[in-house]
C-alpha cells in the first residue's frame, strides 16, 4: 500500500474509528499480518493498523482480536533519555505508579580543532557514560525487580542513549520487553513522563489516498 498519511488513535477510540472507516467507505475486508491488521474497503480505501505491544496472539476475527489486544490494561516500564536528562517510570495503564526524573549535562559539540576537539570529545563521552550509568541505576531499582510482571518496556528520546542504558547487565531481563520503536520526546521532565502514555498507548494507522 502507498501510504498517504498516518494517524494515531487512542485505544479507547479505536472501535469508533473502525466503525467510521466502514461507514465512509463501505464493506471492509480485514486481513491479519504478523504485526498489523490490513483493511481494504469496497471503494479502494486502505488502512493498515499497526499492532502495538508485540508479540500478539490473535484469536477469532481480526478486528475483534485487535480491539481486545489494544484494550488491555498493561504494566509498562518507560525509559526516557536525552542529553538534558532522563525519566524512568512504571505505569499501570496510563497511571504512573513509580518514577524518578533528573537532569543531566552533556557538553555540546565544539568547533575547535586538534587537541581541543579531542579533549572536548573525551569529555562528552565521559559525561554521556556517567549519565547513562545513572539512568541504568534508576532503572535497576524501579524496573528490573518488576521485569516478570511488566508487559512491555518503551523507550523515548535518543535511540542510541536508550540502547546504551539497557545494555547494562542488570537490565538484561528488560531488553526482550523493549518495543521496537523509540518514541520522540522533549527533554524528560515529570510532566513529559506523565503524558507519555498518550504516545505509547496510541494505535498507528497508515492510510492510502482514498481513505
Amino acid at each position: 500500500m502507498d501510504t498517504d498519511r498516518v494517524v494515531r488513535v487512542p485505544p479507547e477510540r479505536l472501535r469508533r474509528w473502525l466503525d467510521g472507516f466502514a461507514e465512509r467507505h463501505g464493506d471492509v475486508e480485514a486481513t491479519l499480518r504478523s504485526d498489523a491488521v490490513a483493511l481494504v474497503a469496497d471503494d479502494g480505501a486502505e488502512a493498515v493498523v499497526t499492532v502495538p505491544f508485540l508479540p500478539w496472539q490473535p484469536v477469532g476475527e481480526p478486528l475483534d482480536a485487535l480491539l481486545a489486544h489494544v484494550g488491555r490494561t498493561r504494566d509498562v516500564g518507560v525509559v526516557l533519555v536525552r542529553k538534558g536528562g532522563y525519566a524512568v517510570g512504571r505505569f499501570t495503564g496510563d497511571r504512573l505508579v513509580a518514577s524518578k526524573v533528573d537532569s543531566t549535562y552533556v557538553q555540546g559539540r565544539t568547533k575547535a580543532g586538534g587537541w581541543s576537539q579531542q579533549r572536548y570529545a573525551r569529555r562528552r563521552d565521559n559525561q554521556s557514560a556517567k549519565a547513562y550509568a545513572e539512568t541504568a541505576d534508576v532503572a535497576a531499582r524501579l524496573l528490573a525487580p518488576h521485569a516478570a510482571a511488566l508487559d512491555a518496556v518503551v523507550g523515548g528520546g535518543d535511540p542510541p542513549a536508550v540502547a546504551a542504558v539497557l545494555a547494562d547487565a542488570r537490565l538484561a531481563a528488560l531488553r526482550p520487553l523493549l518495543q521496537r520503536r523509540v518514541l520522540p520526546v522533549p527533554d524528560p521532565r515529570l510532566r513529559v513522563l506523565e503524558a507519555f502514555p498518550a504516545q505509547f498507548r496510541a494505535v498507528e494507522i497508515a492510510l492510502n489516498a482514498l481513505a
